[in-house]
């Protein structure tokens, strides 16, 4: 970042930030000290907020490893300029989303109990429960994303400590280059080391949100029981991840000076992959209704009628329309050219993401089996308070990342120019003794 520049403001940006994390370190010391009956939970919404708030950060956590991974195994240059931003949106993103479930317990002190640790009780998790798979999935996906994070990070550092002036900067960034000296023999292991992180790392971009998707699909409840989820929730995860993506690189790209880095071709790539989710996602939306009728259950079709026309009607649309309406501008040339739309449709995409998992958890839990059991969820200032702070963590997060660590992967923009491939000089001494050729 010393050859960009810091922006005057970030400094307040980053206060502002980080009063909002301090908003929820109260909300849960006040969580701590009462119990998780300061939220909004009831029966038989025994699910708020929690889960909600967890389904959406894990899904905003799809597009930087898929950028990274899946794009750089297909061999996409375009890739270059935006996966070390998209990778960090993807690893806070996951940080965000760990809070919910590790909050949710109440007794966090006794958060251990969810993992294979024998002790004295010989009290075990339940390992055919969805939740138990939850745990491991996002653990293993967070694991593998922050080492592949880390090892497209050592050239670079290696770049810093070489040329950094200042001795305690030198020696960090020199450990973080785990010696690292651009040799021939490095640079072979990196790339064996980056390849196999990519495969491994590939399946788990569509097996993590699968799992999360697991978590309803295995229930009875009406409106979860469906086996659509899996992909549905894939789909809607990478939809919402490049929203979140689209949203930062643009801001990235006007407050930072990256306009030569992050140009309008990635932005119109962007827009292109939101607009072919949001098709994936309009179908999952649709075919629901369809499955609900065509299956003949009664208690199916009743929940899909209250989710279009019941008491949170008003959710269901803001959520169609945000997921289902908004993309359709992107067949448009002229609107992927327009910075002000695609921020506001970026914004909106994920604002209809939320209320996608506020709909599928809501909806089927507030009318269950038993009409004498509904209740309407109704969230209280904690659980808004959470939501939001987790919001402060993650800007957080991004501001220090774009203040102490290199935005962009210069090793593999390098890598990209004309100037890098080992024939072109051959070729520009070609086109220089006979430029009719040219």
């Amino acid at each position: 970042m010393d050859g960009v520049g810091i922006p005057k403001y970030w400094p307040f940006a980053l206060a502002f930030a980080v009063s909002f994390v301090l908003v929820l370190f109260g909300s849960i010391g006040y969580l701590v000290f009462k119990g998780t009956g300061i939220w909004g939970l009831q029966t038989p919404n025994a699910w708020g907020w929690a889960i909600i708030n967890f389904v959406f950060w894990v899904g905003i956590g799809h597009a930087g490893t898929l950028i990274s991974a899946i794009l750089f195994l297909t061999r996409q240059n375009w890739r270059t300029s935006i996966n070390r931003s998209a990778e960090a949106m993807t690893i806070f993103a996951v940080i965000c989303a760990l809070v919910f479930p590790t909050i949710h317990v109440g007794r966090v002190w006794f958060l251990h109990w969810t993992m294979p640790i024998p002790n004295q009780m010989n009290m075990w998790p339940n390992f055919r429960s969805p939740l138990m798979w939850d745990v491991f999935a996002v653990s293993v996906y967070f694991t593998v994303s922050l080492m592949f994070w880390f090892v497209g990070f050592i050239p670079d550092f290696a770049t810093i400590r070489d040329r950094s002036t200042n001795i305690i900067k030198k020696r960090i960034f020199g450990v973080l280059a785990l010696g690292w000296r651009f040799s021939h023999r490095h640079w072979q292991n990196y790339e064996k080391a980056y390849l196999i992180l990519a495969g491994i790392a590939t399946p788990l971009v569509l097996s993590v949100h699968s799992v999360v998707s697991f978590d309803f699909a295995v229930s009875q409840v009406p409106g979860w029981h469906t086996t659509i989820f899996p992909p549905y929730f894939v789909a809607g995860a990478i939809f919402s991840g490049f929203g979140m993506v689209l949203t930062l690189m643009i801001l990235a790209r006007k407050l930072l000076g990256l306009k030569s880095f992050i140009t309008m071709g990635h932005l119109d790539k962007i827009c292109k992959i939101l607009l072919a989710t949001g098709l994936m996602v309009g179908y999952a939306y649709t075919i629901e209704f369809f499955v609900a009728w065509y299956s003949g259950n009664e208690y199916e079709s009743f929940i899909f009628q209250q989710r279009a026309f019941g008491h949170y009607a008003w959710a269901y649309w803001i959520m169609f329309s945000c997921n289902v309406f908004v993309p359709q501008i992107f067949w448009f040339k002229k609107v992927r050219q327009s910075i002000p739309i695609m921020f506001v449709a970026s914004i909106l995409v994920n604002v209809g993401m939320w209320f996608e998992r506020f709909v599928i958890v809501i909806s089927s839990l507030s009318q269950d089996f038993l009409p004498s059991s509904w209740g309407f969820f109704k969230p209280t200032i904690w659980d808004i308070s959470t939501f939001a702070g987790t919001f402060g963590l993650f800007f957080t997060s991004i501001l220090l990342f774009i203040r102490f660590l290199p935005v962009v992967a210069m090793a593999e923009v390098k890598g990209t120019l004309p100037d890098s491939q080992p024939h072109h000089h051959d070729e520009h001494e070609q086109h220089k003794n006979h430029p009719e050729e040219v």
